[in-house]
């Protein structure tokens, strides 16, 4: 009861941030909330199997950036006048954001058949190579900017009786897909398909032996949460009216990574907070190293959040999440 309340606050909360940010005159951050919200569904999807599956895929870029990919090159034909595959181009959202799931969630689909097939640093090391691979693929393709990537000159997706060129509006649906995804998170970790998952990541040989086939439960978390990554992909497209290579980079699956950790591995809100924390720093650190009249190192904000990170994983083993729920339970006490 006590969880059900506190998740009901906080997306109460998260709703009012819009509100909050005009009344300051911060319009402007509402742009942050947006990412955070984005970042924390892809985050969230790693985490799924991360977390609760125990496969460590340094290569989870690759399906937000397919994912992106998918509604800029249909933005992309549909302001050309071009076609795909003998099909148009398109901005509706419904359209192009479905077929951004579905083609991410195939693309996991061989990947994940392959990969599943090693474990240990094997599985790091070729989910990687895969994501590198397709970074590439990207790169070399001329038609969509190559390196520079495309820009989505129709601005964003069009959904019925939505704006989603309006910040607010666009916020609330990111918001939506997060909730939405949380509570799917929350039932399937408790359901039999759950808990056989978290039975193969704490003890893989005896769930063998139980006859449990560990490849099936595998597999489909690996395309649910490619899946949720291309959406995430596709939305965070939309939110900068560009899509870029650099999506599917190896340094983003590192950003989810360190989202995760920091949050808190393993637990149902910890991404959401790891995703909020590293994008508010992101966002800040620079504007306080232009206070302290250090804006020489204002890019290299990092230098200070490295040993931040470092910190929570030698001080905080729970990330965050479990460093505020042990103040909480203190103070209860």
């Amino acid at each position: 009861m006590r969880n059900t309340v506190l998740a009901l606050a906080a997306i109460l909360a998260a709703a009012l941030i819009p509100q909050v940010l005009t009344y300051f005159g911060e319009d402007y951050l509402i742009g942050t909330a947006s990412r955070i919200a984005i970042y924390a569904l892809a985050a969230m999807s790693l985490n799924l199997i991360l977390g609760y599956g125990g496969m460590i895929s340094f290569g989870h870029a690759a399906y937000f950036g397919v994912g992106a990919y998918v509604v800029g090159i249909a933005s992309f034909h549909l302001f050309d006048g071009s076609t795909i595959f003998g099909f148009p181009g398109t901005d509706a959202a419904f359209l192009s954001w479905t077929l951004a799931v579905i083609i991410s969630a195939l693309v996991a689909l061989v990947l994940g058949a392959l990969c599943l097939r090693t474990s240990g640093v094997y599985f790091i090391m070729i989910t990687l190579a895969f994501a590198q691979m397709l970074y590439f693929l990207f790169v070399s393709m001329e038609q969509y900017g190559g390196d520079d990537g495309v820009i989505m000159y129709n601005g964003r997706n069009t959904f019925p009786g939505l704006d989603l060129s309006d910040d607010t509006t666009f916020f609330y649906v990111c918001l939506a897909f997060l909730v939405a995804f949380t509570i799917l998170v929350a039932l399937l970790i408790r359901s039999r398909f759950g808990k056989v998952l978290q039975a193969c990541r704490q003890n893989e040989a005896r769930m063998r032996a139980l006859g449990c086939k560990v490849e099936h439960y595998k597999l489909a978390t690996f395309v649910l949460a490619g899946a949720v990554a291309g959406l995430a992909g596709a939305l965070n497209g939309n939110h900068a009216e560009y899509v870029s290579p650099d999506y599917l980079h190896w340094t983003k699956s590192g950003d989810l990574m360190i989202m995760v950790i920091l949050g808190g591995i393993g637990t149902l809100l910890g991404p959401i907070i790891g995703a909020a924390a590293f994008l508010l720093l992101e966002e800040f650190l620079p504007v306080l190293f232009d206070a302290a009249n250090l804006s020489t190192y204002k890019e290299h904000w990092r230098i200070v959040f490295g040993p931040l990170l470092i910190l929570v994983v030698l001080f905080a083993r729970g990330g965050l999440l479990g460093t505020l729920a042990a103040i909480g339970g203190r103070h209860a006490r």
